[in-house]
């Protein structure tokens, strides 16, 4: 039986993204569109990206917990579950979301024209719940001056970090992703001293060198983000994180895309930085940046996505017939009103 092919996440980091998040309506032919368009995406992609063969376009497509159910029935991914809401010093909401797409290529136009005929496909059965056009900045930085993604694995470090194994047969070669948008209060941190900002992120901001072990202070990001098994053996995630902002609006923020092949790696890290490790030992950059979206999808095979059968839902396991599932295990709903987040202005 040939190997399935992953979706390219682990592909290289791209200089322009945008990342789409949507729930699908609730519609009884809903479903039918969605299965027809993810059987024909790599045709899709395909068209787009040789219109400049040097672009490097890709997309990266993700279907949260309750969309499953609804498109594909059982089996499902072992530890597909929604985002887990976390409060502790600071929020992390759980947003709705059905669908992601994380469409990376050099340029932006080849980003913005995926984006546009996937729409094109299915924007008559979905609702896009947030848009986000990501760039990259300088010296590959984020808005608060500091390198982002230095800690990334590579080679085959990276493909265990972000492939699912053996663990779970029927859907190896997948992934799992967290997103998160968060907003900067740049002003704030601006005027925190440079050395300040040094010892809340774990590095130094110029040469992006990482602060020797023993001066590094307890909750610097870089020292709550590392996680071990009971082996003492680290865990790595792979992150494409990504500048955005709106000038007019005095929005500026990052958008954070973390993949693994376990979201618990990344939900670990998360409850170090929200809740703190030991508990109020939390991650300090969250006095300057807010939470104010969180999802987790699954990242089915490209295999997977090529042999769904256009236009014919599951018999089983539809989303009625798992109805209060989600309810049950904490999970969110599957879609909120359309049009809407449910977590007010971003402002």
């Amino acid at each position: 039986m040939p190997t399935p092919e992953s979706q390219p996440v682990t592909a290289r980091l791209s200089r322009s993204a945008i990342f789409l998040v949507a729930t699908i309506d609730g519609d009884k032919d809903s479903v039918g569109v969605i299965r027809g368009f993810l059987a024909d995406l790599s045709g899709i992609v395909r068209a787009v990206g040789f219109r400049d063969l040097d672009g490097g376009l890709t997309c990266v497509t993700g279907i949260g917990s309750a969309a499953w159910d609804r498109l594909f029935g059982a089996p499902r991914p072992k530890e597909l579950h929604a985002f887990r809401e976390i409060d502790g010093v600071h929020h992390a909401p759980s947003t709705p979301g059905d669908l992601l797409f994380h469409i990376r290529a050099q340029q932006m136009d080849q980003c913005f024209e995926l984006a546009a005929q996937i729409m094109v496909r299915i924007g008559s059965v979905v609702t896009i719940v947030d848009e986000t056009h990501g760039f990259k900045y300088f010296d590959d930085r984020d808005l608060l001056g500091f390198v982002d993604g230095t800690e990334n694995p590579v080679g085959q470090e990276c493909i265990d970090a972000a492939v699912v194994g053996e663990e779970d047969p029927d859907f190896a070669g997948g992934s799992y992703v967290i997103v998160q948008k968060y907003l900067h209060d740049l002003p704030k941190w601006e005027k925190v001293p440079v050395e300040q900002q040094e010892g809340i992120i774990g590095r130094k901001k110029l040469s992006d060198i990482e602060i020797m072990d023993d001066l590094k202070l307890p909750y610097a990001h870089n020292v709550l983000n590392v996680i071990q098994d009971e082996d003492g053996n680290q865990l790595d995630i792979v992150r494409d994180n990504m500048p955005f902002g709106t000038i007019g609006k005095g929005e500026y923020g990052t958008y954070f895309i973390g993949y693994a092949r376990s979201p618990s790696r990344t939900e670990r890290m998360l409850d170090n930085m929200f809740i703190g490790n030991p508990p109020g030992n939390y991650d300090r950059i969250l006095d300057f940046s807010r939470a104010v979206t969180g999802s987790l999808f699954f990242i089915p095979t490209s295999t997977f996505l090529d042999d769904v059968t256009p236009g014919a839902p599951p018999a089983a396991g539809s989303s009625g017939d798992r109805a209060g599932e989600d309810d049950a295990t904490g999970d969110a709903p599957v879609s909120p009103t359309p049009g809407s987040l449910n977590i007010g202005s971003l402002k």
